[in-house]
């Protein structure tokens, strides 16, 4: 957040001296130095590798602070004049993406890909079809997302990275002008929960400031700091406010809609199942 109106908040009341330290890892990573370093909340999304591993034991409630989707990021201008998902899978466009097998990131962009047959009328035999052509279309698989836009980025490779739309919103913010993005109407929602953890906060003894972090969270303030930053707010007076900023989503569906991730995990990145199906299909 550009300004730390938490603390200052809390302190009014003379409770306690906040210290907030941010760690920046993927899921699967934040997972483990939650289970051992102690942390007392978590924000982060939820993938399946998370919930499956510590997650459902340490953390069982999760409440979305803030909602974000999936854009295809192009080369500044939009050369191969990318429109919607089907132009992903045209000979002359290449893709990077993360490997959604290693990467919760990757997961979100799987999904966004699949959902954008079955939830426009597709069948699932079709949504096959589609995302194994456009894996094919995939230059590299890196294992997480970091790797994938330093493939795209630095490196040059592919026509089209998937990516979140907050990332190329702060991207923007920042000065970045050498891409450009698409927002396809038919989306995920990839939502970001926060949740105290009940062990860490008894052991350390901070459960009140805790919780009120959480709570401040969506309070509108904290709300407004996330829409600033490319995350669509939860709260529905701030969406309404910034909703010029989001282009909107014509069908926006959820994980949940598509099974849940233990369904999701079971049908696609099980060992044998559904992605490993499309990788054999790619080579």
């Amino acid at each position: 957040m550009t300004k730390p109106f938490f603390p200052a908040l809390f302190l009014a009341t003379g409770l306690s001296i906040i210290t907030i330290l941010p760690v920046f890892a993927g899921t699967a990573q934040k997972t483990q130095l939650i289970s051992q370093s102690g942390k007392k909340v978590e924000l982060t999304l939820v993938t399946y590798a998370v919930t499956k591993a510590a997650y459902s034991k340490i953390i069982p409630n999760f409440v979305a602070k803030w909602k974000r989707v999936v854009t295809l990021e192009t080369r500044a201008g939009n050369p191969k004049n990318i429109k919607n998902w089907t132009d992903l899978v045209r000979p002359d466009v290449k893709l990077v993406t993360a490997n959604p097998k290693t990467s919760g990131g990757a997961k979100w962009n799987f999904l966004a890909l699949w959902g954008s047959v079955v939830k426009n009328g597709g069948n699932d035999a079709q949504a096959l079809k589609f995302v194994t052509d456009v894996f094919k279309n995939v230059v590299v698989l890196p294992k997480d997302a970091r790797e994938s836009s330093d493939a795209f980025y630095k490196k040059g490779q592919g026509d089209v990275l998937i990516n979140y739309e907050n990332e190329v919103i702060l991207a923007a913010q920042q000065g970045k002008t050498d891409t450009s993005y698409i927002i396809p109407p038919v989306n995920i929602s990839i939502e970001g929960p926060v949740a105290v953890v009940d062990k860490n906060v008894d052991k350390h003894g901070n459960r009140e400031v805790s919780e009120a972090f959480v709570k401040f969270l969506f309070t509108p303030e904290a709300q407004r700091e996330f829409a600033k930053v490319g995350f669509r707010p939860v709260d529905p007076t701030v969406s309404k406010e910034v909703k010029s900023k989001f282009p909107y989503i014509a069908r926006l569906y959820t994980v949940a809609d598509l099974g849940g991730w233990s369904g999701v995990q079971k049908k696609f990145f099980a060992d044998g199942a559904i992605f490993d199906k499309i990788q054999r299909g790619r080579r």
